[in-house]
């Protein structure tokens, strides 16, 4: 078996008088049903073919949001062909370095994305440029035209090479929050294990109408709600790439009668900011899910307030767990607002001390996971993986929490630690203390030098413009709720924070920002 397999059956299993039944839409304007993603997928592997692609070989994906993406990725799996979906928001070295690490022999690109390539390809071994047109940029005489695979012979699925759970679907390049990208390898088994646990946790179906805001390079875009979505003949509905509004993420809502979305928790909050959101939001949509960063209370207090006909889920993970390891149910926010929750079907988690020892209940450690849906390493990387996946379990750099319920807190990362006079301080704590203060919209928390304690906390705000309160008023409401050594010593502003595709906060790049603070003298 493999995620081919899911494809084939559904089409299989349709009944005839619904062979038009929506697989995938995009941006309520382009829809695709199954007999036709069936049928594309099988043109696009029968010309990644006659490009001299085989099983093993890598294909780079830099394309927006678009109705050929599902389809090419799904042609390359056909084939064995290991895809590399790159962000398209990353700098010319930083694809560059990607392309490079993969060893990627073709890539298929948007022609408005040629500038992040042409400053590196003469450092790449890629054998075959494609190009799909979506703006008025020439084709350059080292590509080909993307229309070139469209007439292609479709692939006999008999002809497809034999693959098994463990093949290698494709390598999801870590969003390098702390540094260099390294390629997670998500195999055929992984796609399929995560697309179950999901489809079991949430019951989706037939009629589950899912809807992705962000872009379908990332686990959040396809792997995390698109692929259980097709595993349960459901529809699955993605934004077109730029320029994303709440706004129109209602509206196509709206359009597609979609039942569950998607929305990391920052965009959460500027649904939650909407003066009509009770007029605008969809009766269809029974369920939003959220992640990326633990939900702010008072965003938990509005969408039971507004929303009292919606559910929320709160949900945790990573491009090396299976993009949702975790979750917090609508009914279980009550005396957990903190929490993450606990672990989906076929995954464990547990929290261990820096000596490998279990921690004991309500005892901050390093959060590990083990299960199903983890992937398979990373990509040539022998040493990371000696140091991250030990014994089966993979050891996430994130720290965190048990209670005696089961349920799991994040306290933040590993690397992000403060060590202050000799205490542990972890910045999501005091990030959580500092986001219920109702003049402050958002709130990092990073370790700057100190000459007395070797480190302090630094916090970066982003406040509400013209109100937000001074730096005495914060740290006197820090102060009430937090022990003194945890105050952070320094306050900062910003319009906003610095954030990768999954909504994480950048906190190397606030430490490069803001290197200068608490400088020691010498």
């Amino acid at each position: 078996m493999n995620f081919n397999w899911v494809l084939d059956s559904v089409v299989q299993q349709i009944p005839v008088g619904e062979r038009d039944k929506t697989a995938l839409s995009f941006d309520g304007r382009i829809r695709l049903t199954y007999a036709q993603l069936l049928e594309r997928s099988l043109v696009y592997a029968g010309a990644l073919r006659e490009l001299g692609l085989r099983k093993g070989d890598r294909l780079g994906l830099l394309m927006y949001n678009d109705p050929e993406y599902m389809p090419l990725y799904l042609a390359a799996a056909r084939l064995g062909v290991i895809t590399v979906r790159l962000n398209f928001r990353l700098a010319p070295t930083e694809v560059g370095f990607i392309l490079s690490d993969s060893g990627c022999s073709a890539v298929i690109v948007h022609s408005s994305l040629l500038g992040k390539l042409e400053p590196v390809r003469d450092e790449l071994s890629v054998a075959s440029y494609v190009v799909v047109p979506d703006s008025e940029n020439p084709l350059p005489d080292w590509a080909q035209p993307f229309d070139a695979l469209r007439g292609a012979a479709p692939l006999d699925p008999a002809d497809a090479p034999a693959l098994g759970l463990e093949d290698p679907m494709g390598l999801i390049y870590t969003s390098g929050t702390t540094g260099l990208p390294k390629g997670a390898i998500w195999t055929h088994g992984t796609t399929l294990a995560t697309a179950t646990a999901q489809a079991l946790k949430w019951g989706f179906s037939e009629r589950t109408v899912s809807l992705v805001p962000g872009p379908l390079y990332h686990v959040a875009g396809f792997e995390a709600v698109i692929a259980p979505t097709l595993l349960m003949h459901g529809t699955g509905v993605c934004l077109a790439s730029g320029a994303f509004t709440v706004e129109h993420w209602l509206d196509v809502a709206i359009e597609e009668r979609v039942t569950d979305g998607l929305l990391f928790s920052f965009n959460l909050n500027e649904l939650l900011r909407l003066d009509d959101l009770e007029e605008r939001y969809p009766e269809s949509m029974r369920h939003i899910i959220t992640g990326a960063d633990t939900l702010m209370p008072w965003a938990v207090d509005e969408f039971h307030r507004r929303l009292p006909g919606a559910e929320l889920t709160q949900v945790f993970g990573s491009t090396e767990t299976g993009a949702i390891v975790c979750s917090l149910e609508h009914d279980e926010f009550e005396g957990q607002t903190t929490s993450v929750g606990r672990p989906l079907p076929m995954n464990e988690i547990r929290v261990t001390r820096r000596d490998g020892t279990l921690a004991e209940a309500d005892e901050v450690g390093e959060i590990e996971v083990r299960g199903a849906t983890v992937c398979a390493g990373y990509w040539q990387r022998p040493e990371a993986n000696e140091e991250s996946f030990v014994g089966g379990w993979f050891r996430t750099g994130d720290l965190g929490f048990v209670n005696g319920k089961g349920y799991l807190t994040l306290a933040g990362r590993a690397k992000d630690m403060i060590r202050s006079g000799g205490e542990n301080i972890y910045p999501a704590e005091v990030e959580k203390v500092l986001t219920r203060h109702p003049g402050i919209q958002d709130a990092a928390v990073i370790a700057v030098p100190d000459e007395r304690y070797g480190e302090v906390g630094c916090a970066v705000l982003v406040v509400i413009p013209d109100s937000g309160p001074d730096d005495d008023e914060v740290r006197a409401y820090c102060r009430e709720r937090l022990a003194g050594y945890k105050v952070p010593k320094h306050f900062l502003r910003a319009d906003e924070l610095p954030r990768n595709a999954s909504g994480k906060v950048l906190k190397y790049v606030l430490r490069e920002q803001h290197n200068g603070v608490g400088a020691v003298a010498r």
